[in-house]
């Protein structure tokens, strides 16, 4: 009867849905989800740890929380599953075929259908229409290695029996997160720190990521003790230790190489068809795919080409502001128009951001350093009380086509093929009197000894470096400065880099790209931006710029098919412009921000600012010089507009990282 039941609901929902994308033999099943892993060597992992790890998860996954435990007590997988469709049979961790290998999966593997084809005429036999199943299978047949065949965003963890090995991977650029630590002889993993915490791994500060911006080395968190598997890495463990391997990088080619350099129109038409391809793999769904839409090109890229590819219209969720210069209403309205979307503008206020700073950060578990985080926080709670649970976003596309100015600056001030100097001023000029919005965020001068290192191991820093320092540095108690005043956070930085392959001989505006893909994007724009705002809500975001292969054929064009004179991303827009409105087109690249507390000084936000900051909060975090903060606070009336909006993401940064000690029951930091 169960099974019964069972048949009659796929065929209702595969009708009730039909049109939404191409369609394999039965219903497809796309997991959003959070993991969670322990591994104890002695044989005794504790279920009752594991199981409270993973019902932290719920917000990730509310459909069900499973877990289970090898028979010799040596590893545990949960799994806390948001389920698009297959109610009965894609519940994890999953087994092959005679029960040795187990996994669990949180993410999408696109074109899967291919591979399961693949893997089924080797002999293998499939128990879900699960696409998290192919991984399974696939490590059966090719190890490790199988991470080259997976297409997708993703984060997972499987359990070799036969070889007693632990086996966890990260998809390429860091969409999916994926912490660890060990902790009593015991390896803990999870798709968030807090299932960590959970499970009894201690939540301290680590004071050096405190010292540091938004931009942290690939593996750290900023708890002690807790890191990441960096973006295209995979970790291994057994009993005798733990290590984490390299399986995929950027390749940008040497500035001297130009073999393989077409001409602009062919460069164009192969990008328009990977960018199809890549959003068409993304429609895959057996519910409604919608769309985040801002007034930027690469959103409405998105929404225009999935329009295309929709016999329905596509719902497009797009911000409202109560400010002019960060409001992009019109433009996005007028691009839903010309896609034939059904639009819905979510409208932000400063008492909305207020309300839900602290909910927003529990979810993040990183400081912020503008609103943005918590309006996206309010976009995705927004979606899911309207009844979507996919979307497609615009993330990932000025990494790869160098939309952001300070890549821009980089092209002016260390392009290979120089310029004189007076031309080389006006242009700066322009870029900074056009990127009034971006100052203090994305455009910082503050260019000191502190990047000496830099510029020996480079060559010259980076325009975007001054952000991964801007964190109220100069608010530090006398001991915090005193314990890292030697401190080489940046060297920290580039040693964990491969400099002399990946870096040596490359354009600067590539090696900046590359630097930027490796901090700020994984643990700033695809965390709080995306992830942790999405899944807070059981949202699953889609990132179609960031599929590898769209990014590896960019990787390979020449600098000018990025930026183009003063116009950044020049071939997306003309891949694109079939599908944009006249204005998106001809627009430049508007961060995506909120109205800097600092500028609404009579709003909600800047009372929680003034409040918090003056309160006990920031002497429990016991990092800050408290004098020196309110000596700040009484002085941003006397300022003009440009210095409080640069001063706007340090207060975010201290009342982010108040925020945190609160939640997290972290003691306070000693810099002793």
């Amino acid at each position: 009867m169960v099974s019964n039941l069972g048949n009659l609901l796929r065929l209702f929902l595969a009708w009730r849905y039909r049109g939404y994308g191409s369609r394999v033999s039965a219903l497809t099943v796309y997991d959003m989800c959070g993991i969670t892993s322990i591994y104890a060597p002695s044989g005794c992992v504790p279920r009752e740890a594991l199981q409270k790890a993973t019902k932290t998860l719920y917000h990730r996954g509310p459909d069900a929380q499973t877990d289970w435990i090898s028979k010799d007590g040596t590893v545990g997988l949960g799994h806390a599953r948001l389920s698009i469709i297959d109610v009965q049979t894609g519940d994890q961790p999953l087994a092959n075929e005679d029960k040795c290998v187990h996994i669990v999966v949180n993410g999408e593997f696109y074109d899967f259908e291919r591979i399961r084809n693949e893997l089924e005429q080797l002999g293998h036999v499939f128990r879900t229409r699960s696409d998290s199943e192919i991984a399974l299978h696939l490590y059966e047949e090719y190890g490790t290695a199988c991470l080259s065949r997976l297409r997708g965003e993703f984060a997972f963890v499987l359990w070799d029996q036969n070889n007693q090995t632990l086996f966890a991977a990260r998809d390429r650029f860091g969409i999916k997160p994926l912490y660890y630590s060990w902790h009593d002889g015991q390896l803990y993993l999870g798709s968030e720190v807090k299932a960590l915490c959970a499970a009894g791994v201690p939540a301290q500060w680590d004071l050096d990521t405190l010292m540091t911006g938004p931009g942290l080395a690939p593996d750290r968190s900023h708890f002690a003790g807790i890191s990441q598997v960096p973006p295209g890495h995979f970790l291994l463990a057994n009993k005798t230790g733990i290590k984490t391997v390299s399986y995929w990088d950027i390749e940008y080619p040497l500035a001297t190489d130009t073999r393989g350099h077409r001409d602009e129109r062919e460069d164009v038409e192969q990008l328009e068809e990977i960018i199809h391809r890549a959003v068409k793999l993304r429609l895959r769904a057996d519910v409604p795919v919608a769309c985040y839409l801002s007034g930027g090109i690469d959103s409405c890229a998105v929404l225009g080409i999935a329009s295309q590819h929709s016999s329905k219209p596509i719902k497009a969720y797009t911000l409202s502001f109560d400010h002019a210069d960060y409001d992009e209403r019109s433009l996005a309205e007028a691009q839903a128009r010309l896609s034939g979307a059904d639009f819905f503008p979510i409208e932000i206020r400063s008492e909305h951001l207020a309300t839900h700073f602290e909910e927003a950060i529990w979810h993040a578990e990183r400081p912020f350093i503008n609103a943005h985080c918590v309006a996206k926080f309010l976009l995705s709670k927004a979606v899911n009380k309207d009844g979507t649970r996919v979307v497609l976003t615009g993330e990932g596309s000025d990494e790869v086509f160098a939309g952001y100015p300070h890549f821009r600056r980089d092209l002016v001030l260390h392009n290979t093929q120089g310029q004189d100097p007076v031309t080389a001023a006006r242009l700066l000029k322009e870029l900074d009197e056009a990127n009034q919005v971006s100052q203090g965020v994305l455009l910082v001068d503050q260019v000191g000894s502190e990047f000496d290192s830099v510029k020996k191991a480079l060559g010259f820093v980076p325009a975007f470096f001054p952000i991964l320092c801007f964190t109220a540095k100069d608010l530090f108690s006398q001991s915090m400065v005193e314990r890292f005043q030697h401190h080489d956070h940046f060297k920290v930085l580039l040693n964990q880099l491969d400099v002399s392959r990946r870096l040596n001989g490359r354009d600067a505006v590539n090696q900046s790209l590359y630097l930027w893909a490796k901090t700020v994007l994984p643990n700033y724009i695809l965390s709080n931006l995306g992830d942790r705002m999405e899944m807070a809500h059981s949202v699953e975001g889609r990132v179609p710029f960031l599929d590898h292969e769209l990014v590896e054929c960019v990787a390979r064009m020449p600098i000018a098919r990025k930026i183009l004179g003063t116009t950044e991303k020049n071939i997306l827009r003309e891949a694109t412009k079939p599908v944009l409105t006249d204005a998106v087109y001809r627009r430049q690249k508007h961060p995506f921000l909120t109205p800097p507390s600092t500028l609404q000084t009579d709003g909600a936000l800047h009372e929680l600012v003034q409040d918090t900051l003056r309160g006990g909060a920031l002497h429990d975090v016991g990092i800050y010089d408290r004098k020196k903060v309110v000596d700040m606070l009484d002085g941003l009336p006397n300022l003009d507009t440009p210095a409080r909006t640069r001063l706007d993401p340090a207060l975010m940064t201290m009342l982010s990282n108040c925020l945190m000690q609160k939640h997290f029951g972290l003691a306070a930091a000693s810099s002793k």
